[in-house]
């Protein structure tokens, strides 16, 4: 059985594996903050998951953990993971010490393209005997606080030279737009993500997303605007993504994704518009590639349970 944990920035979720693929019982508990709470919180996370599955940390068949900020995939090592407190942490070794077991790392959003890439391979059938999906071409798509991807081609994981390939949130598209967080100007995050919408839709409401949405549904003419150009700069990105690796899907996942159906029907209707004026974008079918990850799916913990087995860890470049 694989353990798959993905460390939050509030919250800790896991997810255990079996060998025909299917999914435990989850947990959930609060992260803590700083290096030694967040270790303390992924061993809490493995007792309780071992008392579930009544198996001892060492009896699971692999470890691994799903997080936020700069992993090195191969040491297990995490830094500038901020919304953790954590400025450098050998979070795989720490854990392995105490484990008894290899425990591996993987930064979150491409441990989520690991857990989507899963769910379409069990969609289509196409799960082997170990509970690996088949070689669909996928690109996990998280529109969260931020934007990014995380991209699985003929089943493995793509990181690119130096582990930041899917960092498309900061591929500048508008050379007149607004200042991004990573010092340049007008980059995608900037106009698709929960932080553009914040900004250009000001509000109390905690779910400013869904808030938005509903105006817009209401008729407002503000709201009309806004949701518009959110749903352009998501549609820049799927087609962004499927132009430079031509991915057979690109599943949109992270918080923005429980905004469901609405997200997906825009955005389609944004690349049909764009099709209908370019032959070539005609060709593509972009849109019929467009999902949404199924509410309450763990992508990230069923991604971290891959992430712990040797094969996962092998990447593409």
């Amino acid at each position: 059985m694989r353990l798959g944990i993905d460390i939050g920035g509030t919250k800790t979720a896991a997810v255990a594996i079996g060998a025909d693929g299917e999914l435990s019982d989850q947990v959930r508990m609060p992260t803590g903050f700083g290096a030694e709470a967040v270790v303390a919180t992924a061993l809490r996370t493995v007792e309780r998951m071992g008392q579930l599955a009544g198996l001892h940390a060492a009896s699971f068949t692999s470890i691994g953990i799903g997080i936020p900020g700069a992993v090195d995939s191969a040491t297990g090592r995490v830094e500038h993971a901020v919304n953790l407190g954590l400025d450098g942490l050998d979070l795989g070794r720490r854990l392995s010490d105490r484990l008894g077991i290899d425990v591996r790392v993987e930064n979150d959003v491409k441990a989520a393209a690991l857990g989507a890439h899963h769910l379409l391979g069990a969609r289509a059938g196409a799960v082997d005997g170990a509970g690996r999906p088949g070689a669909t071409s996928m690109a996990y798509l998280n529109l969260g606080t931020g934007l990014a991807a995380g991209v699985v081609l003929g089943g493995r994981l793509l990181r690119g030279g130096h582990g930041i390939a899917g960092e498309i949130g900061h591929i500048p598209i508008d050379p007149a737009g607004v200042m991004c967080g990573c010092g340049q100007r007008g980059c995608l995050e900037t106009v698709a993500s929960g932080l553009a919408i914040a900004r250009t839709w000001p509000t109390d409401s905690e779910h400013p997303a869904r808030e938005l949405f509903d105006a817009a549904d209401a008729g407002d003419a503000r709201a009309l605007e806004v949701r518009e150009e959110f749903f352009a700069g998501v549609a820049t990105a799927v087609r962004l993504l499927v132009l430079t690796v031509d991915v057979d899907a690109v599943v949109i996942g992270g918080g923005l994704a429980a905004l469901g159906e609405p997200l997906v029907v825009g955005t389609r209707r944004i690349l049909n518009r764009w099709a209908a004026e370019s032959a070539f974008l005609a060709s593509t079918d972009l849109a019929t590639r467009v999902q949404v990850v199924p509410p309450g799916f763990p992508a990230a913990a069923v991604g971290a349970a891959l992430v712990g087995e040797h094969p996962w860890l092998k990447s593409s470049s």
